[in-house]
């Protein structure tokens, strides 16, 4: 039985520096055929992160949004619309139903830059079969997301069969219950070590368990291209759903889409339970959160005395800490 490693297992290693402003450090990355992009960050496709306002927003900081699929084809390609037509970029997700390829058409049509199969185990044989039936309708001029999955074997499957990208990470988000209730899953950041050992051509995306924007640092620097985030923009201004007032002040609603609200708001039924719903504080602007999540990122990876994404993989050095460095590592000051 081997060790598996997560965020907080691990720290970098600083290393020697010649940077002298943060402004120098390149963190722009490149999706197939979508665009280049100035900050490796993607919103995640839940009903409560990610609608036609914070994909606008995720795009004029430099990010991609993916439009979540938790309603009609007809609203969702509305909302791709409402965003293609201010000039933004925008992913929207499908499922692998029966739906999943005239969604994808209806989709494409309306000017999607690029779609998503979003499922919680993406190591299956309805996404190769939907992976592989939308290539031969589509063709290979759109980029095609899948996921999630948590080994080396399913990613290289994944590219395989056909997905340009491929989410990483499964268990590992804030409200998501996974291993909680079916045993199954693998820390993330070791997720993302083992799949960066991918001879493939495909983009890693981590998703899950990403904190801070030292996680994402040591995401990027473990092989990911980009990071995906829901909890650090959960309670924006630009996420769907009305701000409720508790006893704690004035909050919104995040909540996992296998969570049992969620499950009951979409389709009308509960299955499997593999999410949470909670409420979160109000945060301001989503631009102001990307702004100190950039400004971490750049500060990060001078740490190493890297100058961009690629530099930093190729610099980085993990160390592994104890339980008392992970104390450490944390704010920890106390009263006398």
């Amino acid at each position: 039985m081997r060790t598996a490693l997560s965020f907080d297992d691990v720290l970098l290693v600083p290393q020697y520096s010649e940077i002298e402003s943060r402004k120098e450090i390149l963190i722009k990355q490149n999706l197939r055929a979508v665009g280049k992009f100035s900050l490796p960050i993607i919103s995640s496709p839940m009903d409560t992160v990610t609608g036609e306002s914070m994909a606008c927003a995720m795009d004029s900081a430099g990010g991609i949004g993916i439009i979540h699929r938790y309603n009609d084809v007809e609203e969702q390609a509305k909302m791709v619309m409402n965003v293609t037509s201010h000039g933004h970029h925008v992913g929207a997700a499908i499922g692998v139903g029966d739906d999943c390829v005239d969604r994808a058409l209806f989709l494409s049509r309306a000017g999607v830059s690029f779609l998503c199969i979003d499922v919680a185990h993406g190591h299956h044989s309805k996404v190769r079969r939907a992976l592989e039936i939308l290539r031969e309708v589509l063709g290979d001029d759109i980029h095609i997301m899948a996921g999630n999955v948590a080994t080396l074997e399913a990613f290289n499957d994944l590219a395989d069969w056909g997905a340009d990208s491929i989410r990483v990470g499964i268990g590992g988000g804030s409200i998501c219950s996974t291993r909680v209730q079916t045993g199954h899953g693998m820390p993330t950041l070791q997720s993302i070590m083992d799949c960066s050992q991918s001879d493939r051509d495909a983009a890693l995306i981590a998703d899950g368990g990403v904190r801070t924007s030292g996680d994402i640092v040591k995401a990027l620097a473990a092989g990911a291209d980009f990071v995906m985030v829901g909890s650090l923009l959960a309670g924006t201004d630009e996420t769907p759903g009305t701000i409720i007032h508790t006893k704690d002040g004035r909050e919104k609603v995040y909540r996992g889409m296998a969570s049992k609200e969620a499950q009951r708001s979409w389709r009308n039924r509960v299955s499997s339970i593999e999410g949470v719903s909670h409420t979160v504080p109000l945060k301001g602007p989503v631009k102001d959160v990307l702004a100190e999540l950039q400004t971490g990122i750049r500060s990060g990876i001078s740490y190493s005395g890297a100058r961009s994404v690629q530099s930093l993989q190729s610099k980085a050095e993990f160390i592994q800490q104890t339980t008392s460095g992970q104390v450490e590592s944390s704010t920890h000051i106390k009263r006398i």
